[in-house]
């Protein structure tokens, strides 16, 4: 079985960065990266130090509802590159050691019991084992230390 990672929409982006409103109403607040552990949703690369960004409450689907969480995550203030899902999984997941994953039905309702926190290692196997059940639909990645979202995986076409 073939999986992609998932980054956040361009489109969206290019609203949030142009003044629209991110999942708490509010205009997303931009400010200058540290260089530490500030990654960019979108091209999937941390932000390099002295860089701006937009730092801003993302609801990663597309209807409210009870398991439709919502967090901060960062964006490159400038433009970037969308992350090229055919490239595996991404720098900003690589580079980590660990993640939570949480298994989404096609409502985007967790999946109970597919919530775990995972070796970076292992990310690919777990995503393929719970892939298996056909309720899957897609497998979010969130921090383990901040639970904030990173993306998602998907079966390949």
């Amino acid at each position: 079985m073939k999986l992609k990672f998932i980054a956040m929409d361009s489109t969206k982006v290019q609203q949030l960065r142009n003044g629209g409103l991110d999942a708490n109403g509010q205009a997303p607040e931009q400010t200058i990266s540290d260089g530490d552990g500030n990654p960019c949703r979108h091209c999937q690369r941390d932000i390099k130090a002295g860089k701006p960004m937009l730092v801003l409450s993302h609801r990663p689907f597309t209807k409210l509802q009870p398991y439709a969480e919502s967090g901060p995550i960062f964006l490159c203030a400038d433009d970037c590159e969308p992350f090229d899902a055919a490239t595996g999984l991404p720098e900003t997941v690589i580079t980590r050691p660990d993640f939570i994953l949480r298994g989404y039905d096609a409502a985007e309702r967790i999946i109970g019991g597919t919530g775990k926190v995972i070796a970076t290692s292992s990310i690919e196997q777990y995503a393929k084992d719970l892939m298996k059940d056909k309720n899957v639909e897609a497998v979010h990645l969130r921090s383990s230390s901040n639970n904030r979202y990173f993306g998602a995986i998907k079966r390949a076409e």
